[in-house]
């Protein structure tokens, strides 16, 4: 398995000289699999336009592009790249779009494509030359791809239902997990508080646990772990509930199930280059937690398993 970064920040595209290192662009990675080359694509943000073009030279000379789109979820910053993408204007192209969906009465077709309206975008989803498919996933175990790929989706902690995805290919584990953060206890924990119900707090918790544990099952042993670290602790305690995690937790859930190398992904868009820079100094020291590779994802980084 090959992995290509294209698109490595949260919430929003932020290009500029500032964060020209590690990159501005929204959430897309390129997963390449076997000696045939197959394409999987992992989210839509502004970095899929990128790896449209990429495409365009090195995969359309050799004939019709075939491909599978995966999306964590339908938050405008991991969909917005779609309608950019070149490869979806050409004939020929198939392109499988696979991902969750909050809201019953509303088709994945309706989200993804329902960017391409005349309001929005001067192209209607309906006057694309490609063949596109569109799949709603929900949380699935050992699903098989073909091919000998394998795949098991996890229903992660985010605002709308998310999905982290986990692809088991020739021995090697590549796993994803954002937007994300810890499960927590949604019930009053207070004695004192007049609302204050001791069952189902203490339910709360075995719940919250139980997820979190859950978590750390589904990437456990990963090669390669692509977690959402988008805050400090410090951070983190302002923006709970919020959908994303800090450093901290990431890297302990991690080390604590065996991860070789963990990716740490969704940066800020306030984040410079320099303070990343900084954060690394902190976070990614070689040897500080082990045998474990601690490292800030950056636009274009290439890893093979």
């Amino acid at each position: 398995m090959k992995i290509r970064f294209w698109g490595v920040r949260g919430s929003i595209p932020c290009p500029g000289p500032r964060t020209a290192k590690y990159g501005g662009n929204g959430a897309c990675i390129e997963l390449r699999i076997g000696e045939e080359n197959r394409l999987i694509i992992i989210d839509a943000g502004s970095g899929i336009r990128e790896l449209g073009n990429h495409i365009m030279a090195n995969d359309l000379p050799k004939g019709p592009i075939n491909a599978k789109l995966f999306l964590s979820h339908t938050h405008w910053d991991h969909i917005m790249g779609f309608p950019y993408f070149v490869p979806i204007y050409v004939p020929g192209t198939h392109l499988e779009v696979n991902g969750p969906v909050t809201f019953e009465d509303e088709p994945l077709e309706d989200v993804v494509g329902g960017q391409m309206k005349y309001r929005y975008f001067p192209v209607n989803v309906g006057e694309l030359a490609s063949d596109i498919t569109y799949h709603r996933l929900k949380e699935e175990s050992n699903v098989d791809l073909g091919g000998g790929l394998i795949m098991t989706t996890k229903f992660l902690n985010h605002p709308i239902t998310a999905l982290g995805y986990r692809f088991e290919y020739n021995g090697k584990v590549f796993c994803t997990c954002y937007d994300h953060e810890p499960y927590r206890n949604l019930f009053i924990t207070d004695p004192d508080h007049p609302d204050y119900d001791e069952a189902m707090a203490y339910e709360g918790e075995e719940v919250a646990n139980e997820q979190n544990v859950a978590i750390k099952e589904f990437f456990k042993g990963a090669d390669l772990l692509v977690h959402d670290t988008q805050y400090t602790r410090k951070e983190y305690a302002t923006k709970i509930g919020w959908g994303h995690s800090y450093f901290e937790h990431a890297i302990e859930a991690a080390v604590e199930v065996g991860v070789k190398r963990l990716a740490l992904f969704h940066h800020d868009p306030d984040r410079t280059d320099d303070q990343i820079d900084d954060l690394a100094l902190e976070y990614c020291v070689p040897d500080k937690y082990g045998d474990i590779e601690v490292f800030f994802a950056r636009d274009r980084m290439e890893i093979e398993l």
